[in-house]
């Protein structure tokens, strides 16, 4: 039988760690016509910006080389290695500008898809990459057949806008060569421009349009069956590596939240080192004094020492800390029996009492 995925049903959204796990082998969704946008418009940008000066220094450079022609004798293979040098440097400075324009914005195209990623089971050699079978598969295939007609419409709109730009042009261009010959360049230049601006709207539409069906398509092909969603949760929930943690950040997070509403508190209740109880009362807030935190042995000893830093009260009673501390919950208020105790010690320092000894 196939191992291959029923599709019909993969009926349910793919989860996060199944899309997690395709990121993490390299399986990410990309558009090719968002690199042959950036392609194209590097090229425009080349020639907007750089073709007339380029042009212009290339023109020197060879007029310099024609003018000093008699210095390349070409008597010995150094004579022509050096004439090659001068015009393959002349040639470089020229294309280097369109060079380093492309190669930046294609990968500006890539990385901006996708972060960029080593995964080296995409680069391991695999029989199947140059299997004819498997090459023609994948040709037949309804995505092969949806590239060569996203291939045919992208040909069809940029041969047809290309059509209408030459076609509006044919008749200056014929004028501008009978009347000003030496203005063809200039107009073959702007020409070029326009061409090449209507090209890259027209491809940058494709391209928008590309990347959303790509990532939908990538979605599609990630959905799961019911059975392997259960399969999945039973994994993850089952696997006690991931309960730790789990339980790990739950409660490094709790202790954060935790610590950091100390500060707020109005006094705290300590056991000299194994206990601590923060409260806050404030009457305005109304009801009976909150649980701010608390905790035992090194937290309480934290608990203290942020208490201590922000001057407030620390009250050490180690009956009432310990049962206490059996009693309540972080963000609860106190049970009712500590109503009194607790309100005694709020009404002794409210009203200028003397700190606790031990604080």
């Amino acid at each position: 039988m196939s191992d291959a995925p029923d599709k019909e049903s993969q009926t349910e959204e793919a989860s996060e760690k199944k899309l997690h796990d395709s990121i993490e082998k390299g399986d990410t969704p990309s558009s090719r016509e968002a690199a042959v946008f950036a392609s194209l418009l590097a090229t425009l940008l080349y020639f907007v910006f750089f073709l007339r000066s380029g042009a212009a220094r290339l023109i020197v450079a060879l007029q310099q080389i024609l003018d000093q022609c008699a210095q390349f004798r070409i008597g010995d293979g150094r004579d022509a290695s050096a004439l090659l040098e001068a015009l393959v440097a002349a040639a470089g400075a020229f294309v280097l500008p369109a060079f380093i324009l492309i190669i930046l914005a294609a990968l500006v195209a890539s990385f901006g898809q996708n972060p960029p990623r080593l995964v080296t089971e995409r680069i391991a050699p695999k029989l199947d990459r140059i299997s004819p079978g498997a090459g023609w598969s994948r040709l037949v295939s309804a995505r092969g057949a949806t590239e060569f007609g996203k291939n045919l419409l992208k040909l069809f709109i940029v041969g047809f806008i290309a059509v209408l730009i030459l076609k509006g042009e044919m008749g200056s261009a014929f004028v501008t060569l009978y009347s000003d010959p030496g203005g063809l360049a200039d107009h073959l230049h702007a020409v070029i421009v326009r061409l090449l601006s209507g090209i890259a709207a027209a491809v940058f539409v494709l391209a928008a349009a590309d990347l959303v069906w790509s990532r939908l398509h990538w979605k599609r092909d990630l959905r799961m069956s019911r059975q392997e969603q259960k399969d999945e949760h039973k994994q993850m929930q089952g696997d006690p590596l991931v309960k730790a943690r789990l339980r790990s950040v739950a409660f490094e997070c709790s202790r954060k939240r935790m610590m950091s509403a100390v500060p707020s508190a109005t006094l705290v209740i300590a056991n000299p080192t194994h206990y601590a109880i923060a409260l806050r009362y404030v009457r305005a807030e109304g009801g009976a004094p909150k649980v701010v935190a608390k905790g035992q042995d090194l937290i309480a000893l934290k608990i203290r020492e942020i208490a201590e830093k922000h001057d407030i009260p620390v009250i050490e009673d180690k009956a009432l800390a310990r049962s206490m501390y059996d009693r309540v919950e972080v963000d609860m208020m106190i049970p009712a029996e500590f109503y009194r105790v607790i309100a005694e010690l709020i009404h002794f320092l409210t009203n200028g009492g003397a700190r606790p000894h031990g604080h």
